[in-house]
């Protein structure tokens, strides 16, 4: 090899040498910036998951409180349910002994019990569904149990008679009142 050729080799060699070299110093900032974009992606997605599982666990609590409301309100539904025909035979009590004059400590105490009973009731929540005859009947309030011819035109779709009674738990019907209709 002549000289010419070993000073040629020389000067490349260095340039040569310094495009690898920044080839190499750039190759690790494009993967570290491609680790460092996908570490940020996963801390992304890692955060969304978070968030979504925090906003899924809050509705969670509010649907558990809210449920555990609506049970103590109606805890004692069966037992009040149970007790409504009591209440019933307390009112058909009271209307055959109020015929007997010779009962009438009788009947005070069967009303001192019955108001007793039912001042209970209310201080749980059972409430009388209030009806009367002429009212207009609603079969989403109301449970016929049988139709009538109507005495006048004018009762015709009208409640005639109730039967028996209905009561109310807080906001819900727990027994429809049964009623006669005209037809």
């Amino acid at each position: 090899m002549s000289k010419k050729n070993k000073k040629e080799k020389s000067v490349e060699a260095p340039a040569e040498i310094a495009q690898e070299t920044v080839e190499t110093i750039e190759e690790p900032n494009v993967e570290e910036l491609s680790v460092e974009e996908q570490l940020q992606e996963q801390l992304g997605q890692e955060k969304d998951k978070f968030l979504r599982l925090f906003a899924e666990f809050e509705n969670y609590k509010k649907r558990t409180s809210k449920e555990r409301i609506e049970l103590f309100k109606t805890a004692s539904q069966d037992v009040i349910i149970a007790l409504l025909p009591i209440l019933d035979d307390f009112e058909r009590a009271l209307l055959h002994i109020e015929d007997d004059k010779e009962a009438e400590e009788l009947r005070k105490g069967v009303l001192l019990i019955y108001n007793k009973l039912l001042q209970v009731l209310q201080q749980k929540g059972l409430s009388k569904i209030e009806i009367s005859k002429g009212d207009a009947f609603d079969a989403d309030h109301h449970e016929a149990v049988t139709q009538i011819p109507a005495p006048t035109d004018d009762m015709k779709g009208k409640i005639i008679d109730v039967v028996e009674k209905g009561y109310k738990l807080g906001d819900k019907i727990i027994r429809f009142p049964k009623v006669v209709i005209g037809q």
